[in-house]
């Protein structure tokens, strides 16, 4: 009896391909530290453990200049983002993805007045067939304005260590160099020891000592 091999449908094959390579959402800090007058990007991820549940989201940032006082500076709602007039009019866009994990936003044109806190908020209603939940996730980030951009101390230590290992490898190379150059020249002077002891054997004891010894 034989047995046939049966191939999955190629709408099978199709589907888990597609389904292994949807992308993964990774939750990311923020930056803090913005430079004057230069684009500053909010980051703000929030991440859907089912994203195959239908959703209705709605996203709210907010400007914090101090402790008691909390400014919404934008909203997204219904598809599309809106910026409440003031200051923010005009400088802020929306960064956000079509699936709405990633709702961050970006400042044009950073003045010294941007710094403060702000505030990420997300709410999600979920949709199933007979209840909607709801969820909301708020994330907070402080940002600084500097006239000029700090330089990363990361990228410096890394620099400064590359160079320590270049200086390090060139000076073990060349001890090593003098090293082997000091072997040769001593092996060179043995052999011409060697040779100059043997020139300096009588001939008659050279022969002597080439005859074998007979009993």
């Amino acid at each position: 009896m034989t047995l046939s091999r049966v191939q999955p449908p190629p709408l099978l094959i199709l589907t888990l391909v597609v389904h292994w390579s949807q992308p993964v959402c990774v939750d990311v800090p923020s930056a803090t530290e913005a430079v004057l007058g230069e684009r500053m990007k909010l980051t703000c991820i929030s991440c859907m453990k089912r994203e195959e549940v239908r959703s209705t989201t709605i996203v709210d940032w907010y400007y914090a200049p101090n402790e008691q006082s909390k400014i919404r500076i934008l909203q997204y709602k219904d598809g599309r983002p809106k910026v409440v007039q003031g200051p923010w009019h005009g400088r802020l866009t929306w960064n956000g993805s079509v699936d709405l994990q990633d709702i961050s936003i970006s400042i044009v044109g950073v003045t010294y007045n941007d710094t403060g806190t702000y505030f990420c908020q997300v709410f999600r209603q979920f949709e199933f067939d007979y209840f909607t939940p709801s969820i909301t996730n708020t994330k907070k980030i402080e940002l600084r304005v500097k006239a000029k951009a700090s330089q990363d101390t990361t990228a410096l230590y890394s620099e400064i260590m590359m160079y320590v290992l270049l200086v390090f490898l060139t000076l073990w190379l060349l001890v090593e160099m003098v090293y082997c150059y000091r072997k040769i020249s001593r092996s060179d002077e043995q052999a011409q020891d060697a040779v100059t002891n043997y020139l300096a054997i009588p001939s008659e004891h050279k022969d002597n000592s080439a005859v074998p010894v007979t009993e």
